[in-house]
């Protein structure tokens, strides 16, 4: 079986499990504190070219949201989210079990628009209840979204100025940010994602990391105390130089870039075979998930050889279901997709 449905059915990079091997018995401070997870602060930092970032290691990616959206948030505020985001749909009421009311917007192409922000917040401003009803304070938003399509520079500029007008906190969930920032037509940079939101995360876990993602803080008034959130929430792991191993690996010599690159352009190949045969898709991704609609005939075929995730059924005898690549798919199992998608479409 090879397995199309998610991009962490791997490990991590062997370049990360030759370094944890090579450090295992070295002796250093818990909690983050030792010089592995430095020198990976040091090396996002200039990376992204903000060497004021706060930046913190997490195990996994809902408690890194949790973690975020606490510190972030009073118990009277609400987080602003797509209906098609991770929160509201993976994290089994991650936000509300935290005292957080999720403003559930639909989604436009996976995103969030700016427009849809600025009519809520006037609504808001003409009914007047305020104190009556939550208080909006963070907006989310991922990148790539969940259906794989990206912001542009211009929206996510627009949209964080909007933010800091209106006295809202951005946040990015990046827990596949590398396959963002390498897709095709991309104009973010690693710089402008910094530049444009007030806290957001680097995935790991989907990204090549054994385990792992990171929180960047750039926003002053929440760099405070984080550590003490992170404690309190149980999100501070005792042996942190495992994390922090992790993304030094990563962020050493542009690994992270590089093999989520890697990982887009498998999909292409993918994309591009079925867009041959005539398959349509739900969205027009330009990362390494894609979503075609695929007759049902392909699956009973070939249910004994992938796996894909089922999205949804259309039109009776179709279905549209999620193709998703990775840092570490090889050549031979995409090969083998497109030669049954040729034989069978």
């Amino acid at each position: 079986m090879i397995y199309f449905n998610c991009d962490y059915n791997e490990g991590g990079h062997p370049k990360i499990l030759e370094r944890l091997c090579e450090t295992n018995l070295e002796q250093t401070a818990g909690y983050g504190k030792d010089d592995y997870c430095e020198k990976a602060r040091k090396l996002i930092q200039k990376a992204m070219g903000r060497e004021d970032a706060d930046v913190h290691f997490l195990v996994s990616g809902t408690p890194t949201n949790v973690a975020c959206l606490s510190h972030m948030l009073r118990r009277y505020q609400a987080v602003i989210a797509a209906d098609s985001s991770h929160i509201n749909v993976h994290e089994t009421g991650m936000p509300e079990s935290r005292g957080h009311k999720i403003l559930e917007f639909e989604n436009r192409n996976g995103k969030i628009e700016l427009a849809q922000v600025e009519e809520f917040m006037q609504a808001r401003e003409f009914e007047g209840k305020f104190e009556h009803a939550v208080m909006p304070k963070v907006v989310f938003i991922t990148f790539p979204t969940e259906t794989g399509t990206i912001y542009s520079k211009k929206e996510l500029e627009e949209l964080y100025q909007y933010c800091k007008a209106h006295e809202l906190y951005l946040y990015i969930d990046g827990a596949r940010l590398g396959y963002g920032l390498t897709a095709e037509g991309n104009d973010l940079s690693f710089q402008d994602v910094a530049n444009n939101c007030d806290m957001f995360c680097i995935g790991g876990t989907k990204c090549g990391a054994l385990l792992g993602e990171a929180v960047v803080i750039l926003n002053d008034e929440l760099k405070k105390d984080f550590r003490y959130t992170l404690k309190q929430g149980g999100q501070m792991l005792a042996k942190g130089r495992i994390l922090g191993i992790n993304f030094e690996v990563l962020f050493t010599d542009g690994l992270y870039f590089d093999i989520c690159k890697h990982a887009n352009e498998q999909a292409i190949r993918i994309r591009d075979t079925l867009k041959e045969k005539g398959i349509e898709f739900l969205v027009d991704s330009p990362t390494n998930q894609q979503f075609p609609i695929i007759p049902n005939s392909f699956f009973k075929a070939t249910k004994n050889e992938f796996a894909f995730e089922i999205i949804k059924n259309v039109a009776g005898d179709k279905t549209a279901v999620r193709i998703c690549t990775s840092w570490a798919t090889k050549d031979e199992n995409v090969d083998a997709l497109i030669k049954r998608i040729e034989e069978l479409l």
